[in-house]
């Protein structure tokens, strides 16, 4: 894991990441912790394309399951209040 300090890209600003991306993902560390992440758009696009796919992967398998719902959003929500 790339770590850098948040006060050195204050100083340097973008810069400080630049070369870094070229390796991996860069975490940012704020009082001591990681706070923030910066990554290439290409990998962002890419986490999110995994992602996309993985949502519909585990709603294709709810389905082929039979776990799905097939009342009104207004019922779902009035059984799930009165289960609690």
């Amino acid at each position: 894991m790339i770590t850098l300090p948040a006060q050195e890209v204050k100083r340097r600003g973008i810069g400080a990441v630049d070369k870094l991306l070229a390796k991996e993902p860069v975490h940012i560390i704020k009082n001591n912790r990681p706070m923030y992440v910066v990554l290439r758009e290409e990998e962002y696009q890419t986490m999110m394309e995994d992602l996309a796919l993985a949502r519909i992967e585990a709603s294709e398998a709810d389905v082929s399951a039979g776990r799905v719902y097939k009342g009104s959003t207004a019922d779902l929500m009035k059984e799930l209040d009165e289960a609690e």
